[in-house]
């Protein structure tokens, strides 16, 4: 099996034999350079690409955030961000996920002299779900043992088109991943708070769906929270699926409501989008709007075809505008999506419906 190519980028001396040792010891790990700033990665990334980059937030030269934004614009790789999310880093690695991070760690459990074993699976783990997400888009769904099934057999409906996209009894959701926070922002600043209930899957690690939501929540005047067991989804309120949690869309009588789940990974991903949009196309059907983002990989482009066979809206960011183009896509590829916009288009389209 092909070894998943990891550099290491960190200030600290301790940090990078650290982590070196660490993945010294997985057999689908091959470290290809050690860097000491960014400077030095950006010399190693010319001679050989790595399949995941793991980075310090604060270094020399060039701050990691700097460095973050130029490999996503420039190079998109999957990059995992180890830095102190607790203490003075949490507000610049929550803007790490903003600015394309695929995943973010805490980083004082590779500081000590004893590596506790769960972090090493962890920090492990998080790199073979980074190396997956670049390659998903080519990838077909395979469901493995254990899996929470997202897509059961049988016929979900025929593909009914609609235009009207907004109204009492409509819910909105959206999967997302690399880039995705900021192009949420754009959307939510559109739709105002007399949009729909909004439910959202952003793939990203528990703690920073918190911040998000809570950073959303004073940008905008509609109510936007880390999503709870059993809340509702009224209408001027967007819920946030919590890292580490799938988010499942229920409906009785006329009322919305969401249910959290731990389950074993769908698509790679816990949250999943496409346990989100599954979920959506059986309780919602018509009355849903589906919106695929930006972001590495395939998660949501199944289940945002279920939403257009049980005759739901179905929308995919374009190229143009995506950070990463992938997770749109893919759903294009599977003729998923009814419409194909640009970010800044997609609020008009579901208000007025053009």
């Amino acid at each position: 099996m092909k070894k998943i190519k990891v550099l290491i980028v960190d200030n600290s001396a301790v940090m990078r034999q650290s982590l070196a040792r660490i993945f010294s010891f997985d057999p689908l790990v091959e470290v290809i350079g050690i860097a000491g700033n960014p400077f030095a990665a950006a010399a190693i990334i010319k001679m050989e690409t790595p399949d995941v980059i793991t980075m310090d937030i604060e270094m020399p030269g060039m701050d990691g955030l700097t460095f973050l934004k130029k490999i996503m614009t420039q190079h998109p790789i999957p990059v995992v961000i180890i830095a102190d999310i607790t203490n003075k880093d949490a507000g610049l690695a929550s803007k790490a996920m903003e600015y394309g991070a695929a995943h973010v760690l805490a980083r004082k459990p590779y500081l000590t002299r004893e590596l506790p074993e769960a972090a090493k699976r962890l920090l492990c783990d998080t790199v073979r779900t980074a190396a997956g997400i670049s390659g998903l888009s080519s990838t077909p769904f395979r469901q493995m043992p254990g899996q929470m099934n997202a897509f059961p057999k049988g016929n979900t409906g025929s593909i009914v088109n609609t235009n009207n996209h907004t109204g009492e009894h409509k819910v909105i959701v959206m999967g997302a991943s690399t880039g995705g926070t900021q192009a949420i922002e754009v959307l939510l600043a559109k739709l105002g708070r007399d949009a729909p209930g909004i439910v959202v899957v952003q793939h990203m690690k528990e703690y920073f769906t918190k911040l998000f939501a809570q950073r959303l929540d004073e940008l905008f005047g509609m109510s936007v929270k880390e999503a709870e067991h059993r809340d509702k989804v009224i209408k001027g309120r967007v819920l946030i699926a919590p890292g580490d949690k799938h988010i499942v869309l229920k409906k009785t009588g006329s009322m919305y409501f969401v249910e959290l789940a731990d389950g074993p990974l769908v698509s790679r991903h816990r949250p999943s989008v496409d346990v989100l949009f599954q979920s959506a196309a059986e309780s919602a059907g018509k009355d849903a709007i589906g919106i695929i983002l930006t972001g590495m990989g395939g998660d949501g482009a199944k289940g945002l075809l279920k939403m257009k066979q049980a005759g739901a809206v179905t929308i995919a960011q374009d190229e143009r505008s995506c950070v990463v183009f992938g997770m749109p896509r893919e759903a294009i590829r599977l003729h998923a999506a009814a419409k194909i916009l640009p970010l800044h288009e997609i609020a008009n389209y579901i208000v007025k419906g053009e």
